[in-house]
């Protein structure tokens, strides 16, 4: 959920003399030793004297509940490293909200933002009430509205979303993004309800009712995490019969210490072989029948464009964190890594967002070029690639300075979608010779 906007690079210096420079131990230490990069050796002072600004915040992740009526099995908040959900309030109260509409609205006014987007999360959030989300939207849309234009989403597995609720989000100008993992087999492989059943057939009933004309001006798109293990024809045919506006395909949370599992039979790129499949499929069609934001984003940075995702490029990451107790945080895929990875130890009663905006591991996801390691700065794809999601970098010991661990897979798919681009463009221009 990264802004796309472009970082400006310091007049004076080369980029990689930048970088170097900013690799002293700044003032403080972190908290806990554990990512030595960026906590202990990003100076975020030399970076302000070298000219680096921070990009302002724009998407605020409210965990509105902690808890999920799915038990995933690659669920990066539950099964992998953090395990803090469990110390924190079921559901966000009144008084925690508030305190964060607060904090946007200030934020708003303090960077003359034209429009903020406020990501409704969890957990799953629908389990906090119909009622609950209402008085939250209004209270957001009361405090801010006067600042900026407010855009509500909400991230859901589906399972709880029926024609009342939907109708209640509706109403409340709250557009719905829902995650499924393909067709039903494929999909109740990871994503099942505690007692083991599928849940594709709640998830069903509820993209049903999106995709309705009723109900379609509601929704935001589908998200679907990629699983080498199912055919990528099939799985994409899956989601596209629900006519989504956008596909966002994630890859699993994974990284160097905990490297994602891989059939040996498979090839040493498994993930681009199934990216590439559905790549050739979208991009063939005689007409767009969706966004892949993934897809477009490699296209736009190969042009020269900038990127709207965290998966890939080197655009600033513009997205703060709210836990159900208050506590503003980075993006919350960093749970995946160590614990504490996401902390900055500031709350929303405490502090403004501002203060996170000079924590290292936020300034890390915006400067670019200057956070990527040595070997990433060499590859001839790093303005494409950025070295992947930043999550997917860390490795203990040393932290967040090193290539993806998706490396191959991002290489062979970013050369491949930009070969194909490339043919088609020269084809063009030599039809008109």
């Amino acid at each position: 959920m990264s802004t796309g906007q472009a970082i400006g690079m310091p007049s004076r210096r080369d980029p990689r003399q930048s970088a170097d420079a900013a690799l002293r131990p700044g003032p403080g230490g972190p908290e806990r030793g554990v990512a030595p990069w960026p906590d202990e050796l990003l100076d975020v002072e030399a970076l302000h004297t070298d000219g680096w600004r921070p990009t302002p915040f724009r998407d605020v992740v409210l965990k509105v509940h902690q808890r999920c009526n799915l038990a995933c099995d690659y669920c990066y908040v539950y099964e992998m490293a953090d395990q803090s959900w469990r110390a924190r309030p079921r559901a966000m109260d009144a008084e925690t909200w508030r305190a964060a509409a607060a904090r946007m609205a200030e934020h708003a006014r303090t960077h003359g933002l034209g429009a903020m987007r406020l990501i409704l999360h969890g957990g799953e959030p629908l389990l906090a009430g119909a009622d609950r989300l209402a008085a939250l939207v209004g209270d957001f849309r009361a405090t801010v509205e006067g600042h900026c234009r407010l855009d509500v989403q909400i991230q859901t597995n589906g399972v709880l979303l029926d024609e009342g609720l939907l109708r209640r989000l509706r109403d409340n100008g709250v557009t719905v993004g829902v995650s499924l993992d393909g067709a039903e087999a494929d999909n109740d492989r990871h994503r099942r309800m505690p007692d083991g059943r599928g849940s594709f057939a709640a998830v069903d009933r509820a993209l049903r009712l999106l995709s309705s004309p009723e109900h379609r001006p509601a929704f935001a798109g589908m998200l679907c995490t990629v699983d080498p293990e199912t055919d990528p024809l099939t799985c994409y045919e899956a989601l596209l019969a629900y006519a989504p506006p956008t596909i966002d395909l994630l890859l699993p949370h994974a990284n160097w210490s905990e490297p994602p599992v891989r059939d040996p039979q498979a090839g040493p790129t498994p993930h681009a072989d199934w990216l590439i499949a559905v790549f050739d499929r979208w991009y063939g069609a005689p007409r767009q029948e969706t966004s892949i934001r993934l897809f477009e984003d490699v296209i736009a940075l190969a042009l020269g464009g900038a990127g709207r995702s965290e998966q890939i490029g080197l655009s600033p990451v513009a997205v703060v964190v709210v836990e159900s107790d208050g506590a503003i945080e980075q993006a919350d895929s960093l749970k995946s890594a160590y614990p504490g990875a996401c902390a900055t130890g500031l709350t929303v009663f405490d502090s403004p967002f501002d203060a996170a905006l000079s924590r290292p591991g936020v300034v890390a996801r915006q400067i670019g070029v200057r956070a990527l390691s040595d070997t990433c700065r060499a590859c001839p794809v790093h303005t494409v690639c950025g070295a992947g999601h930043y999550a997917h970098r860390f490795r203990a010991g040393d932290g967040f300075r090193n290539p993806t661990v998706y490396c191959a897979d991002m290489v062979r798919l970013i050369r491949h979608i930009t070969a194909r681009v490339e043919a088609d463009l020269q084809d063009r221009l030599r039809s008109r010779a």
